[in-house]
C-alpha cells in the first residue's frame, strides 16, 4: 500500500501499514496547490508534470526495491494499492506509471479522506466492552496481557497511545501519535476485534478520556462509561510497592517536571513536598503523596458513571500479580454473566 501524499501529510497520520511514497515533496505540493487555487488546473498539472517527469524512472526502482522484500518474484503477481488524499490526480499519476510498467495496481476509491470517514464511523459501532478497572498501581496493563493469553479479545489503548496514562506515562516512551493517527490505530484494532468476535466482549482498560496528548473519541468513551467494569481492588501498600519498583528507576528530573504539570490539581504543598522527596531520594514517600492524589481522582471518575451499582463488579486482589488477578477477573466475569443470563 503506497501513500503518495506529501511527507508531512503522511507524518501527521496515515493508514497503518501504508508506505510513504510521495509524488511531491512538501514544497512541491505547496507550489502545485497554490497554482491550482490562484491560476488554473491546467497550469497546476503542468507544474506537477515538471516535478513528476524526472522522478518516474527512480520511482519504478523504488517500488521494485520495496517489493523485492516480498517472497513473490513475478512482478505481475505483486498487487499494489495506491492512494492520495481524495483518490485524485496524485494517485492516478502513480497508478498509471506502475500499471504501464506491468504492476497490478489498484487505487483506493475516495482516498485517505474516505478511509477517515470509515475510521470515524467505527467509533459508533455497537461494541460490547468489558472494562478492567482499578486504582493506579494495580498492574492493569499486565492483567490485560494475561487476559489476551487466555484467549480474551483485548485492545490496549495505552499501548496504541504510547503512554501509560499517569503524569509519568510518557517517560521512557516513544513519541505519541497525533490525535488522528491514534484514532486510526484504535479503530483498526476495534474493527479487527469486532470482525473476529463471536459472543465475547472486547476488554479495554478503564481510562481517563485523555491519555497524555490524545483523547479517546467521544462515542467510544461514552460506550466505555456504560459498560460493565471489573474493578481490581488491591490494597494501597501493595500498589505503592509496585509503583516504587516500576517508576522508581525513572529519570528524577523528568519525574519532577511531570509533577509540576499536575500542580493545579495536586496542590502547591503536595507538589512541593513530593518533588522534595524525589530529590532527596525518598521515592516511596513521594509516591505515597501521588498515589493518594490518583486514588482520589480515580474515585471521582468512577462514581460519575450512571448506574454504577449495576456496572461495577469488585474483584479483590491480594497482590499486584498478573496471572492470579487475570484468573480472578475471568471468574468474576463468568459469575456476572451467569447472574444476568
Amino acid at each position: 500500500m503506497l501513500d503518495v501524499r506529501s511527507p508531512a501529510e503522511y507524518k501527521h497520520a496515515h493508514i497503518p501499514g501504508a508506505i510513504s511514497f510521495p509524488l511531491f515533496s512538501d514544497e512541491e505540493r505547496k507550489q502545485v496547490g497554490t497554482a491550482y487555487k490562484q491560476q488554473s488546473r491546467e497550469i497546476a498539472i503542468k507544474i506537477g508534470l515538471d516535478y513528476f517527469g524526472p522522478k518516474m524512472r527512480s520511482m519504478l526502482g523504488e517500488v521494485e526495491a520495496i517489493l523485492a522484500k516480498s517472497a513473490i518474484s513475478d512482478i505481475k503477481s505483486k498487487i499494489i494499492l495506491v492512494h492520495c488524499w481524495r483518490g485524485g490526480m496524485r494517485s492516478a499519476a502513480i497508478a498509471w506509471l506502475l500499471d504501464l510498467y506491468g504492476f497490478k495496481v489498484y487505487t483506493l476509491a475516495g482516498g485517505y479522506k474516505k478511509f477517515r470517514h470509515w475510521i470515524i464511523d467505527t467509533f459508533s459501532l455497537p461494541f460490547q466492552f468489558s472494562i478492567l478497572g482499578g486504582y493506579t498501581g494495580s498492574g492493569k496493563t499486565y492483567v490485560l496481557n494475561e487476559l489476551a493469553k487466555h484467549g480474551e479479545t483485548v485492545v490496549d489503548l495505552e499501548f496504541l497511545a504510547n503512554h501509560k496514562g499517569s503524569a509519568f506515562g510518557n517517560i521512557g516512551m516513544p513519541a505519541q501519535p497525533s490525535q488522528e493517527m491514534f484514532e486510526n490505530l484504535v479503530a483498526l484494532k476495534l474493527r479487527e476485534a469486532f470482525d473476529e468476535l463471536a459472543s465475547n466482549t472486547i476488554w479495554l482498560e478503564d481510562e481517563s478520556q485523555r491519555i497524555g496528548l490524545v483523547n479517546i473519541p467521544q462515542p467510544l468513551w461514552e460506550r466505555m462509561r456504560t459498560s460493565p467494569i471489573y474493578f481490581l481492588d488491591i490494597g494501597f501498600e501493595e500498589r505503592l510497592d509496585h509503583l516504587e519498583k516500576e517508576y522508581g528507576v525513572l529519570d528524577k528530573q523528568k519525574m519532577c517536571e511531570a509533577i509540576e504539570r499536575i500542580r493545579k490539581r495536586l496542590g502547591g504543598l503536595e507538589t512541593k513536598t513530593s518533588i522534595e522527596c524525589l530529590e532527596e531520594n525518598r521515592i516511596r514517600d513521594g509516591f505515597e503523596i501521588l498515589l493518594k492524589y490518583y486514588d482520589k481522582w480515580y474515585n471521582k471518575g468512577l462514581n460519575q458513571r450512571d448506574n454504577l451499582n449495576k456496572l461495577l463488579n469488585k474483584v479483590r486482589g491480594d497482590r499486584v500479580e498478573a496471572v492470579a488477578n487475570a484468573k480472578r477477573i475471568l471468574k468474576a466475569k463468568k459469575e456476572s454473566w451467569e447472574k444476568s443470563a
